[in-house]
This record gives C-alpha cells, structure tokens and sequence, in this order.
C-alpha cells in the first residue's frame, strides 16, 4: 500500500495499492492537469530523487518550512510558535525523518491548518507524525479532503486554533478560503497569514484574489467585498503568503488593492488614450 501523491498539486491521497484514475483538486478549473495526462508520486520515490526539507527563522516565533525541489505548487509552510504549542500552516508535500527532526528541535506541531485544499500538501502524513495533531479544514471545503483521517476537525466562521492565534473564513478561492491572524507578529503591528486567500503581487506593493490564479478566473465584487469586510477590523502590518511576504504597510496595500480591482470589473476607470 503507498500514499499517493499527486506530482502536480502536491497533495496526498489515500494508502491504497494502485494510483486514483485522476486527482479532483487538479481536474477542477481552479488547477490544471499536465497536457500528458496525471502524474503520481510517493514519499520514497521523493527522497530517491533527492529531496530535502530545510527550516529557516523568518521573525521572532515564525519559521519557513520548505523542501528542494519543490513538490507539487511548491508552497512554503509556515510555523507559528505559540505558548500553546506550535501551527503549521500550508504543510509542505513532502515529509521524512529530517523534516520531522527538524520540526521537533524548533517545538514540534500542535495544529496543522491551510488557507484552501489546493495548499494541504501533506497534512495527515505531517499529524502522524506529531502524535495526531488536529487537521483543521473549514467546513465548506469538506467535500476537498483527499485524505479522510480522524486527525481532521472541521471549522467554521473563526477559531481560535492557538493562544494569540486566529483563523478566520474570508471565501473567495474557495468557499472556505482561510488567513491566520497572528497579531503578535512584526513586533506586535500584526501579520496576516493569507497562502492564497490573499495573494502578493510580484512587484510586493499590491495584492489579488482570484477564483483561478493559474486559468485566470476572477471572482465577483460580492467575494472581494467580504474579503476586505473580513479583513479591515484586523490590527496588521505584515503579510505572509505561500511564496512570499509583504513587511510593512499590507492593511493598507490589502485595502487599495482590492478596491482597485472592484473598481476594474465594475469598469469604473476612465479609459485610456488613443495611442
């Protein structure tokens, strides 16, 4: 029996003899399946080939957890360090002894949580190892579950899933789209967790959210409106998505970025010069 993983997402599957016919989460339109058909790999055949995990401090209590090569989406996790025990939030795909010895030596894993099914990566191989620790996965995204294991717990609306951490239902990519808020973070200013719900533009001075990042799928201005309404009440100043990070000045970069894009589908923009 083998845990499949799909090589394109990155996401486990049951323990079973033989592959799914095709992984769910890649064959919705928010993903993609690779033009020659689904791919699947396992834990043994990544560590054949190579790959390794690494954690690095990124601020006070925040750590980033990352394996080379990337695996699947190729997010990096996350790992919050409360006086409740440790989160681990977007779990990479890949986990083997040295990732889970370099977990344990930074406080090991109380919680595990992603911000959408498509950044679960690994969860319940990473809670095996850490003595069960609760998968949380939003209520309406149960359907998503790839991996059904008594680990998972199901939220809805806000959890308090640690001490001075908050994870909070915003929609948007998914139903169930989720940020951490950790208002301890970046010297007490506040840092949002955000994966995807919340994305970071490359020029780092803008964010989006998208029904599809990869297939260019919008959302509706009522879904970027409850994001900004889940948002604004929140103390932060620093941004933490799967890839990458804003450090200062994200409430405000949040706010005129999803404006700007209601303000863009609603097409109240003046037009541009004839050239």
């Amino acid at each position: 029996m083998t845990v499949w993983t799909c090589a394109t997402c990155g996401i486990e599957h049951p323990d079973t003899q033989y592959p799914p016919p095709i992984c769910e989460i890649c064959s919705d339109d928010r993903q993609w399946v690779p033009l020659d058909g689904q791919h699947w790999t396992s834990q043994a055949e990544l560590a054949s080939t190579g790959h390794h995990s690494r954690v690095e401090l990124l601020e006070p209590d925040l750590y980033g957890l990352t394996c080379t090569p990337s695996v699947g989406i190729g997010q990096r996790g996350l790992i919050v360090r409360t006086s409740g025990g440790n989160l681990l939030w977007e779990p990479p795909g890949f986990v083997d002894a040295l990732a889970v010895d370099l977990v344990h030596n930074i406080g090991g894993i109380a919680a595990i949580a992603a911000s959408h099914p498509h950044l679960t990566g690994a969860s319940i191989q990473w809670s095996h190892a850490f003595d069960g620790a609760p998968v949380w996965v939003a209520s309406a995204d149960r359907a998503w579950i790839r991996r059904p294991d008594p680990a998972i717990e199901l939220w809805q609306g806000a959890l308090r899933v640690l001490p001075g951490l908050t994870l909070i239902q915003c929609g948007g990519h998914f139903a169930g789209s989720s940020i951490a808020h950790w208002p301890a973070g970046a010297h007490e200013k506040g840092v949002l967790i955000t994966g995807d719900t919340i994305a970071i533009g490359g020029d780092h001075r803008s964010v989006n959210s998208m029904r599809s990042f990869v297939n260019n799928i919008p959302l509706p201005e009522r879904a970027i409106r409850r994001i900004l309404a889940t948002t604004e009440p929140l103390e932060y100043d620093r941004i933490y998505s799967a890839f990458t990070q804003i450090d200062e000045g994200a409430k405000q970069i949040v706010d005129f970025s999803l404006n700007r894009y209601i303000d863009w589908i609603r097409g109240d923009v003046p037009d541009e010069p004839d050239s």
